[in-house]
């Protein structure tokens, strides 16, 4: 047999490394070309798969629900008891609840803001690495080999998504159901005055993305806390816990001016933009402070899992 002939096995495992795809090519890291053939890093892990898996989980769906029954739970509440008025002579979007199917939909958000919408959102990132270390599988995604960075990015990108369309579901839902029950027509604004339905739409779409903004610190935390333990519980409910806390901490008004670093404390900050002319001062200063904790939180939460003794 000469250099150049091959024996079957090494042809079959030539036609093997084929199959698997391309080589390492100049481009890829020195660690990238130590792998297999056709090993690529990024392709692990892809996040239309880990989006299905999720999506199909039945504490999505039960969440999902939840969110989509609360407008209709509202509306009986006030085809009940009718329209309720402020508390103390206070003027909220409660006293214009039923004018239009636009202010049903801002008073759906302004009684589901504060605690509600925490919950999924703490739910979905608090749930995402310690479920997989409480089912014994975390381990066995990282040998797949899934790198740790790309492990994280996955779960932190499909939690934040489902975050977002919890936010999306429910005034969407509410909408829908305050157009049936009260008709489409301009949002009258508690203080006085009206918002055309058209400019209605647009200021409730900033308000959606402003509540998910300020969200982002309780999907820090839980995120956080989901690459610190293997219980999904735990994680979950430290970070409503800590959210919890922060309006607590708000309610204090000892404190003064340094409830302004409290993501809480611009929680409703969104209120101004239900104005003739919209207020923007406290939406870029609470987005600006939210979006700070987030950064520092997810960024403890690479740098701890990259360290991270696995065994689950």
């Amino acid at each position: 047999m000469t250099a150049t002939e091959s024996t079957p096995d090494t042809a079959g495992a030539t036609a093997a490394g084929q199959d698997e795809g391309p080589g390492p090519g100049p481009g890829d890291s020195p660690a990238e070309r130590a792998t297999a053939p056709g090993y690529r890093a990024g392709r692990t892990l892809p996040l239309r798969v880990e989006a299905i898996r999720q999506l199909k989980r039945r504490r999505t769906l039960v969440m999902g629900g939840v969110l989509a029954l609360l407008p209709f739970v509202l509306l009986v509440a006030f085809a009940v008891a009718g329209s309720p008025g402020g508390r103390n002579d206070e003027v909220t979007l409660m006293d214009t609840a039923t004018a239009s199917g636009a202010n049903y939909a801002a008073t759906c958000l302004f009684v589901s803001a504060g605690f509600l919408l925490v919950i999924p959102v703490a739910l979905f990132c608090g749930d995402t690495v310690a479920s997989e270390a409480g089912w014994s599988s975390l381990r066995y995604l990282l040998a797949a080999p899934v790198p740790r960075a790309r492990l994280l990015w996955s779960k932190l990108a499909v939690a934040l998504g489902l975050s977002a369309a919890a936010m999306v579901l429910l005034p969407l839902v509410a909408l829908a159901v305050g157009v049936a029950a009260y008709g489409w027509g301009p949002l009258e604004i508690p203080t006085g005055g009206t918002l055309d339905a058209g400019t209605a739409a647009r200021r409730l779409a900033v308000v959606v993305a402003y509540v998910f903004v300020s969200q982002l610190v309780t999907a820090g935390l839980a995120f956080w806390l989901s690459t610190k333990t293997d219980a999904p519980l735990g994680a979950v409910g430290g970070a409503v816990g800590l959210t919890i806390a922060g309006n607590v901490l708000d309610a204090v008004t000892a404190l003064g001016g340094w409830r302004d670093f409290l993501p809480a404390h611009w929680q409703f900050a969104w209120a101004d933009v239900f104005q003739p002319t919209p207020e923007w001062g406290g939406m870029i200063q609470g987005s600006a402070i939210s979006v700070t904790y987030a950064l520092v939180l997810f960024a403890l939460a690479f740098r701890g899992f990259s360290r991270k003794d696995v065994v689950s």
